[in-house]
């Protein structure tokens, strides 16, 4: 997290949460969302400024309830989600090819999931800004294991490593991923929030 941004917590610590504002949308774009979009359940307009979005990235944190937000200086803006937290895309890199989340830090994959609508999430460690208000009220990196929507423009890749077969609502199998066999397990779309512990519309309610 920015120290401009620690600053200025302590320096305003009670600024009113912002709700709805912010998406993620499913490619892993910030969205911003006024209040016409808001009303008319409109997905917002693409942030497509390179200096916001980083500001977004390394700001980008989940509380106790499993509400992600942006801590915009002293104001936390709760995200809207899409999908998941994350969203992934497959990356080459000097070493392979890596998995990166929309905020470019690398997830360690260790399984997958397919959904009934052809959707993959990728299973895996990344570091995740946690605000732990119910012990210090403060912000720590975790090694936390998550879940991430893969782009779509990725699909056609990951098919090439799997090796499906089909099940009942979905698909399941293995795929490889540097030189590992990794599971890759059916899921319904609407176990997702639940079984991995995240709000996907956060509320002042949540």
């Amino acid at each position: 997290m920015d120290e401009q941004v620690l600053r200025s917590l302590i320096k305003w610590p009670n600024v009113p949460d912002c709700f709805g504002w912010l998406a993620l949308d499913r490619r892993g774009q910030w969205r911003m969302r006024d209040e016409f979009a808001q009303q008319n359940k409109l997905p917002g307009q693409v942030i497509t400024h390179t200096a916001l979005n980083e500001f977004i990235s390394r700001n980008y944190a989940c509380d106790s309830l499993g509400r992600y937000f942006f801590q915009n200086g002293p104001q936390r803006v709760f995200v809207t989600l899409d999908a998941t937290p994350w969203v992934v895309r497959i990356t080459p890199s000097k070493n392979g090819l890596e998995m990166l989340t929309q905020c470019k830090s690398p997830i360690q994959a260790n399984g997958a999931l397919s959904d009934e609508g052809g959707n993959i999430y990728i299973l895996g460690k990344v570091k995740q800004l946690t605000y732990q208000e119910n012990n210090t009220g403060q912000f720590s990196t975790e090694d936390c294991q998550a879940v991430a929507l893969l782009h779509d423009h990725d699909l056609d890749h990951f098919s090439q490593l799997a090796t499906l077969n089909e099940e009942a609502c979905s698909f399941g199998g293995s795929w490889t991923w540097q030189g590992k066999q990794l599971p890759l397990d059916p899921i319904h779309s609407e176990e997702l929030a639940t079984r991995f512990q995240f709000i996907a519309k956060p509320s002042k309610q949540s």
